[in-house]
């Protein structure tokens, strides 16, 4: 007796069909498609962001919470990437009207 397969078609992003929420989704794909067109490995890749394997296999999967500002920035200006900061007041405390003096 043989089992009938059911198929469907991908929505064209893996990561979304293995069940990870949009924006992880096309975060993970844009990772990998980045270190499969540079052909680095995690190691080479490590080194050349100032970074070991480990930590960075950790930035990989997202966990940026275990990297301090400093270390970001660091590693995205080695990336060749610019960095920019915007600070702004709370969504709320903009939407108060300033009171008259």
């Amino acid at each position: 007796m043989t089992k009938r397969m059911k198929m469907a078609r991908g929505s064209g992003n893996v990561f979304r069909d293995l069940g990870f929420r949009e924006p992880e989704a096309r975060n993970l794909a844009l990772r990998s498609e980045i270190m499969i067109r540079s052909g680095m490995t995690q190691a080479r890749a490590a080194a050349r962001l100032g970074l070991t394997q480990p930590r960075l296999n950790a930035l990989l999967k997202g966990k940026i919470d275990q990297f301090s500002l400093d270390a970001l920035v660091n590693a995205a200006t080695r990336a060749g990437l610019q960095v920019d900061l915007l600070v702004t007041a709370p969504k709320r405390m903009r939407e108060r009207p300033v009171a008259n003096a």
